[in-house]
């Protein structure tokens, strides 16, 4: 603290950042950011600083920061420095949550390959979404499971099918593209086994005679 005439010359104070407008923040609409600080002689600067994770990145500078058409994205840790001649200051980070309708929807099968009749398949529908969502499994137009995961015991081929998942929540939703399950018959099974190993023999059978 510098004293001078009786003028006391201060770094920037009790810097803080308040969201407007406050509450639940919908993918789309428009906020504003704006950072508050007292400090003698005034703020000369103020920075905006962003955190993801670990990943800490500057994003803009002014008093206040506009975020207009706001997407997920935008999700957040948000900070302001205030600069004046005497030094900086740093306000708490502050959350910013965006809310949106499910993106990236996708439906993965495991085991993959060739599915045997009387085994057992996992589908598995992966999505993001805020707040979370929740998953709807079809076969066909038909609406047959809930959940993130849909398991078929002991499959037969009556669940052979094209399959697709619906990802939801409040704010929308939106389906994966088909996935289409295709069961072999055991006999087909055995039949191509058979088949490959006439081959190997009828090859050896003409390797040796060669």
């Amino acid at each position: 603290m510098l004293h001078i005439n009786d003028i006391f010359l201060d770094p920037p104070k009790s810097v803080s950042v308040s969201i407007s407008p406050s509450g639940k923040i919908v993918e789309g609409s428009s906020v504003t950011l704006t950072c508050s600080s007292d400090g003698n002689p005034p703020v000369q600067k103020y920075t905006w600083f962003k955190k993801v994770d670990k990943d800490v990145q500057q994003k803009w500078t002014g008093q206040i920061y506009s975020i207009t058409n706001i997407r997920s994205a935008d999700s957040g840790e948000y900070q302001c420095m205030a600069t004046n001649t005497q030094g900086s200051q740093s306000s708490e980070y502050k959350s910013l949550t965006v809310l949106h309708p499910p993106k990236s929807v996708s439906v993965s099968i495991s085991p993959s390959g060739k599915i045997v009749e009387g085994s057992s398949v996992t589908l598995t529908c992966s999505s993001d979404g805020n707040p979370p969502v929740e998953y709807t499994w079809y076969k066909g137009s038909s609406s047959v499971a809930t959940g993130k995961t849909f398991t078929l015991n002991k499959i037969s081929s009556v669940n052979s099918g094209e399959y697709k998942c619906r990802s939801s929540n409040k704010h929308g939703e939106k389906y994966s593209d088909t996935v289409t399950l295709n069961v072999l018959f055991t006999l087909y099974v055995i039949v191509g086994v058979v088949i490959g190993c006439v081959g190997l023999v009828l090859a050896l059978v003409i390797l040796f005679i060669w």
